[in-house]
């Protein structure tokens, strides 16, 4: 019966269709009305020869019996002759069978009968596509015209080959600010094509929240397949489910796999057809074999729109690794994930559960120190985290101590007692303790210039960087040795353009240096050199010694020299992300890092470039 009344729907559809095939309508108005009577409009379908219009009969005259009488403003729709049948251009031979309006799903059947929506903003209220992005240069975003006369095809090259995250949190920050900024498409390029790319980017960097953002700027009609696949990315890496559904139930797409399924499924529950929501979940539980639990929590968020609610029970026992999907699905809906899936979960979905708000502080805790290191969250953001749980009744574990320590480094008694406690936070970050550094940030720069705290200026001086504050940190140059670490850092961070490093320093610094095969000399050097705060001669005896040579060309050193000849700061910025990709600072070479540096000072960037210099030493 079901299959039925589909047919008959699908009849009742191109009936309607055929009522469209009739006549011209004729012209109504009297004559002499318009002097000369405008001519019908030629209608292409009209298969005989055209009606003469009724005029009005004279007085004693009897209207002809055949003609239907009018009096003025009324509207006549002719009927069709006796034996003359409408005519719709209709191809009525690929009707589907009952069979195959059984197995077709509800979007084919949407589909079939017209139904999708193609477009539903009016055209006032679309947006342009000449600029995309969230920055613009008056936010501190890039020129919205950098890359618009760029090679198309370098342009892809480059964003397409950023695959991995950076090993620098000032390039990771750098790079988010090039991606996000409201930039116009290269030429040869559409505008959706760079928007997809720089979602991709984005969402490999773990910045999904910015990827949001990027696809929210554009009119989902506008949406590719690829572009539609990167926004799905981007919200389930931001926990966002619901906001996927747009794409999901508007853009055309190939993809039938089982998360396509599954979000269609949760966005048809959400817009109010949740017993088709469950009916086509159902189905798909049913055809699943292994991932099961993927469907199940589907379904639970299926269930949470409107009235159609059903239990469902979530069992994690033998379900594989920890997966994004299921990852933001838990998070979306409060289902706790065990602890053992948590301790061998990937970094990358940790780090998202930092920025995850349906998640308790401490919960977000968990993945702070990562998002903090990679330049996810600011040294703001992590103050404002580790304050929620303090001022949190209750809490206990490692999230309540490190917040009651961060307290005591702001308001301790003493700085010795301030101190004490930042070295307690620095011990606590594990593999990602250059996160807790950034937490200190702030802390470590209300801290006096003083001799007593002065064995602690290395760290001290490397954390107030991670955060910028390279003002602060200059406070100490008159406390440090020459040819220490605490030195070098301040050698690169100095505001100061004239600035410049002496042999002799740099000297005492190498013979110090108990880093792997002199790894931090490489970076000073390095940086020193992209900066020109050394001497040549200084570099190229020293290059010699550390066996780091800066002019031997590749492809990408030609690329990046060339873009900071232009000034072209965007291009710069990402070609720099480019050679930054890595899992950590021992992929770094010398070369690079010089060819980064030297090219950001070139187009304005000195800011990032010392940072990313002073970076480089600290945690080589």
């Amino acid at each position: 019966m079901k299959a039925a009344w589909m047919i008959g729907g699908a009849a009742l559809a191109l009936s309607s269709a055929m009522v469209l095939a009739q006549e011209a309508p004729v012209d109504l108005l009297p004559p002499g009305f318009d002097d000369p009577a405008p001519a019908p409009t030629p209608t292409p379908r009209a298969t005989r020869a055209p009606t003469p219009t009724p005029t009005q009969a004279s007085p004693g005259e009897v209207a002809d019996p055949g003609t239907v009488g009018q009096q003025p403003g009324e509207i006549v729709q002719p009927l069709p002759l006796p034996g003359e049948t409408p005519s719709a251009d209709l191809d009525l031979t690929n009707l589907p069978s009952l069979e195959e309006l059984e197995s077709m799903s509800t979007d084919d059947l949407d589909e079939l009968l017209g139904l999708k929506p193609k477009f539903d903003i009016p055209p006032a209220a679309r947006r342009s596509m000449e600029r995309v992005g969230l920055l613009d240069v008056q936010e501190g975003g890039l020129p919205a015209a950098s890359l618009a006369r760029q090679p198309a095809g370098l342009v892809r090259a480059v964003l397409a080959g950023t695959t991995q995250p950076m090993v620098s949190r000032w390039g990771h920050i750098l790079l988010r600010r090039a991606l996000a900024s409201r930039l116009a498409a290269p030429e040869g390029m559409s505008a959706v094509e760079f928007a997809t790319l720089r979602a991709r980017a984005l969402n490999t960097l773990g910045e999904h929240v910015v990827a949001r953002a990027l696809v929210q700027d554009i009119d989902t009609a506008n949406y590719s397949p690829a572009l539609t696949n990167a926004a799905i990315d981007a919200y389930i890496g931001s926990a966002d489910i619901v906001g996927a559904c747009p794409a999901v139930r508007l853009v055309e797409t190939p993809r039938d796999d089982a998360q396509w399924q599954m979000l269609a499924g949760i966005c048809n529950a959400y817009a109010g057809e949740a017993t088709r929501a469950q009916n086509d979940l159902r189905r798909l539980l049913s055809r699943t074999e292994e991932d099961r639990i993927d469907v199940l929590l589907a379904q639970r968020f299926a269930g949470s729109a409107g009235r159609g609610r059903r239990a469902v029970t979530i069992e994690w026992d033998d379900t594989g690794t920890l997966t994004p999907w299921r990852f933001a699905m838990a998070n979306a809906l409060g289902e706790p994930v065990p602890e053992a899936l948590l301790e061998e979960a990937a970094p990358e979905l940790l780090r998202t559960a930092a920025l995850t708000p349906a998640l308790t502080p401490v919960q977000r805790a968990r993945g702070a120190d990562i998002a903090a290191s990679s330049g996810i969250l600011s040294s703001s953001a992590m103050v404002d985290l580790y304050s929620q749980i303090f001022a949190e009744e209750g809490v206990q574990g490692d999230a309540a101590i490190t917040a009651s320590r961060l307290r005591e480094a702001y308001v301790g008694a003493d700085p010795l007692r301030r101190l004490s406690a930042i070295r307690d936070i620095w011990s606590g970050g594990g593999d990602y303790s250059y996160g807790r550094m950034v937490l200190t940030a702030y802390a470590a720069a209300r801290l006096p210039v003083a001799e007593e705290i002065g064995e602690e200026a290395d760290g001290l001086i490397a954390s107030m960087l991670a955060a910028g504050l390279d003002g602060d940190a200059m406070g100490w140059a008159s406390q440090v040795d020459n040819g220490s670490e605490a030195w070098a850092l301040l050698a690169l961070a100095n505001p100061s353009s004239a600035a410049m490093v002496s042999g002799g320093d740099f000297d005492s610094f190498v013979d110090d240096d108990e880093s792997a095969r002199q790894h931090k000399s490489r970076m000073l050097l390095a940086g020193l050199a992209g900066l020109e705060r050394i001497a040549s001669a200084d570099v190229a005896q020293f290059s010699e010694r550390l066996a780091v040579d800066f002019a031997a060309p590749t492809r990408w050193t030609r690329l990046i020299d060339r873009a900071a000849e232009v000034d072209n700061a965007a291009l710069v910025a990402m070609l720099a992300g480019l050679g930054m990709q890595g899992e950590g600072w021992d992929r770094m070479t010398a070369r690079h890092l010089f060819h980064i540096v030297s090219a950001l000072r070139r187009v304005g960037l000195e800011a990032e470039a010392r940072m990313i210099a002073a970076e480089a030493v600290a945690r080589a």
